[in-house]
């Protein structure tokens, strides 16, 4: 149990540091190379074994039969002509290939007869100087793992989410690689896993400046109703966090309570810590959308509320003009006989009492809030 004790210190290291410059998402795949291949070893009692050139798939599993260990394989958007080879090598089913070249998977774990095919949905947080509308808050790509008794093959989707840090991190502990392909599958949930906690904090962040914003008292330079598109593109943001999160969750807890032949005892254990993890990251994105849902309601009734106070102040200031508008409409009629017509002080005894009419409803209708 000793080597297993190190597990949490060798994978948490992998946690996911959101910073601007973007360094710590990397594709691994460069754009000069034709291959889908990122790289190809192949492990004996936990330690790389090395080759003066670097080995082809067909190269690695014949040194891995011959010379005993597994071969951990990484690919980068293959196409299906690429990965047809390496399925043809491993026995691996045509339904879990299918998946593995076309991606867009949901999250799951499937078992066939001598491998396990696990799709991870990783989560990458877009910085952003300001959130609008339309800003990009999380990227989604996958990580697509076959685990076999003797390999490991890792299929990558999207432009972020590299494992070549988390490769190097298991080869500095040999005595946790020596467990086998299992070791590498937890490892890499507990990578997926960790970034989504990362995420989860940076919305945090977001939401907690839309919620600021929309309850901040005489918020001026901001047109009326604005914060609507902001809450709505955070709402459709988290919800697709949530497809990433709430299908990996049954999987995880699969992994940590069935007995399986091809993961290791001692290594299942520690799925329970990731099954944790991922089911507390759920809460939060859960409280996401209902908080989120909250804040737009409250939104919205905000502008209703103002919109009802311009309408009171248009009906306030409707009704003091109306005084004076009848008076005129009155003495405008042009008859012959009318009262105060033509006496001296008519004039100014109807303008002194319209304006006093007018000053009379300005003061009940600002006393009792219309204005």
């Amino acid at each position: 149990m000793s080597m297993i004790r190190d597990l949490r210190a060798v994978v948490r290291p992998s946690r996911v540091s959101l910073r601007k410059d973007g360094a710590t998402y990397d594709a691994t795949r460069s754009p000069a190379t034709s291959s889908a291949v990122v790289d190809c070893a192949v492990y004996r009692d936990g330690r790389r074994i090395e080759t003066e050139t670097p080995l082809t798939p067909h190269e690695a599993v014949r040194l891995a039969r011959r010379d005993g260990g597994f071969v951990w394989i990484g690919l980068h958007e293959p196409t299906e002509a690429e990965f047809s080879g390496i399925a043809g090598e491993f026995g691996l089913h045509p339904l879990a290939v299918e998946d593995a070249v076309q991606a867009h998977q949901r999250p799951k774990l499937e078992r066939y007869d001598d491998s396990l095919f696990t799709v991870f949905k990783t989560i990458h947080y877009v910085e952003h100087d300001q959130l609008d509308a339309n800003s990009e808050v999380v990227e989604t790509g996958e990580v697509m793992c076959f685990t076999g008794r003797d390999f490991f093959i890792t299929v990558r989707h999207g432009g972020q989410g590299s494992l070549r840090a988390l490769r190097h991190r298991l080869q500095d502990d040999p005595e946790l690689l020596a467990k086998g392909p299992s070791a590498v599958l937890h490892a890499i949930a507990d990578h997926v896993v960790d970034g989504y906690i990362a995420v989860a904090d940076a919305v945090q962040d977001d939401i907690d400046e839309v919620e600021t914003e929309v309850f901040s008292p005489g918020r001026k330079g901001s047109p009326r109703g604005s914060d609507a598109g902001r809450i709505y593109q955070l709402k459709r943001e988290v919800l697709e966090f949530k497809r990433a999160v709430s299908p990996l969750l049954r999987p995880m807890q699969l992994l940590s309570e069935r007995p399986m032949r091809l993961i290791d005892p001692d290594i299942q254990k520690y799925f329970r810590d990731v099954a944790d993890h991922l089911a507390r990251v759920q809460e939060q994105v859960l409280g996401f959308d209902e908080l989120l849902n909250s804040i737009l309601q409250a939104n919205l009734a905000q502008a209703s509320v103002a919109q009802n106070e311009d309408m009171r102040k248009i009906t306030s200031w409707a009704a003091i003009i109306a005084v004076p508008t009848m008076v005129c409409g009155v003495y405008g009629m042009n008859f012959d006989h009318m009262p105060e017509l033509h006496w001296r002080y008519g004039y100014p005894v109807i303008m002194g009492i319209t304006v006093a009419i007018c000053l009379g409803i300005h003061r009940t209708l600002k006393r009792n809030g219309w204005l």
